[in-house]
């Protein structure tokens, strides 16, 4: 198992240590699943779940042929 050090100022330590105290785990088993939470590469469970759950929601593509001329594209 790898070690890092973290630089916090004493607001964020603390926080740390109350998050972690009230979730049950030692800091460094709190800090490491938030990571894994924010830094995974994967869509969570109940948003996939949503795919095609709307059929009338419509394309971006659809969206911008129908838009005015005129009006900026966000190219999204």
């Amino acid at each position: 198992m790898s070690q890092i050090t973290l630089y916090l100022d004493d607001a964020t330590q603390a926080l740390v240590e109350q998050a972690a105290q009230a979730n049950g785990l030692s800091k460094s088993r709190w800090v490491a699943e938030i990571i894994r939470k924010y830094a995974a590469h994967e869509w969570p469970q109940d948003c996939l779940a949503l795919a095609g759950a709307f059929p009338d929601f419509p394309l971006a593509e659809e969206n911008q042929s129908s838009q005015p001329a005129d009006l900026p594209r966000l190219g999204f």
